[in-house]
């Protein structure tokens, strides 16, 4: 849209100029002022250097999401591929641009264009697929994932190396039924009660802890304050001289019932 009302403003000050002269007026009689700014600002992007030209065009092509000529670029962004040719050419080549020889368009990693493109690439990556190749893909994308998330299309996890999200398929053609036994394993272990022992257990397996408990509790004992664990508080049993208000779940009860 915005490219078109500069395209439609261009025009008409081509209009306006035509008229002018066709009518025999004094091109000096015209008030230039907003022209005269205007043509400052386009002179001060031509004399930018070439990485700051090249990214109005990025960002105009990734905005635009539309392949334009060097005549379209320019009458946009104000960038003329044409007369600079370091420009054209850092244009031509690089990775995130198509050039088909007539017009540039934005290349993105993926080329989808919609929600169910989307879906249906996510699903071509059963391990996952990184959300930052995806991002550039169209503009509403970010949106589409996280309606994909909401309809339990997808599921969005973080890495917990690089920090970021990865998208993975929750296809419904391929149910995953957990055994019990794997359950009962599952809930079975016995995690350490130190996180030293914790963090050891995660170093021996490849995985770098996000905390450094013994570095903390150095610093917390040079300062005099005590860092060990507290011993952990045997629960409260129910017996029969408790106060029953929670009459309505019954498995609270069982040592009651039993003794």
């Amino acid at each position: 849209m915005a490219f078109q009302e500069k395209q439609n403003r261009f025009k008409k000050q081509q209009e306006k100029s035509a008229s002018a002269s066709h009518n025999g007026r004094n091109p000096g009689s015209i008030k230039f002022s907003t022209d005269t700014e205007r043509l400052q600002h386009v002179n001060s992007i031509r004399k930018a250097p070439v990485g700051a030209q090249m990214k109005r065009v990025i960002d105009l092509l990734y905005e635009n999401r539309q392949a334009l000529t060097i005549e379209q670029i320019n009458e946009a962004c104000y960038v003329d591929m044409r007369a600079n040719k370091d420009v054209f050419e850092s244009m031509r080549k690089n990775p995130k641009i198509k050039f088909d020889g007539e017009k540039f368009s934005y290349k993105s990693k993926h080329d989808i264009r919609d929600r169910s493109q989307l879906l249906f690439l996510v699903r071509k990556f059963p391990e996952g697929i990184a959300v930052v190749d995806l991002k550039d893909s169209y503009p509403t994308v970010m949106e589409d994932l996280q309606a994909l998330k909401a309809a339990r299309e997808i599921w969005l996890l973080s890495n917990f190396d690089s920090q970021e999200d990865i998208a993975y398929p929750n296809d419904p053609k391929v149910p995953i039924k957990v055994d019990d036994d794997l359950k009962q394993l599952f809930r079975g272990i016995e995690l350490p009660r130190d996180m030293i022992d914790i963090e050891r257990d995660l170093q021996k397996n490849g995985m770098k802890p996000a905390t450094n408990t013994a570095k903390r509790r150095s610093a917390a004992e040079m300062q005099g304050i005590s860092s060990k664990p507290k011993p952990k508080k045997k629960k409260n049993e129910i017996t029969k001289r408790t106060k029953l208000t929670n009459a309505h779940l019954p498995e609270l009860f069982q040592n009651l019932n039993n003794s």
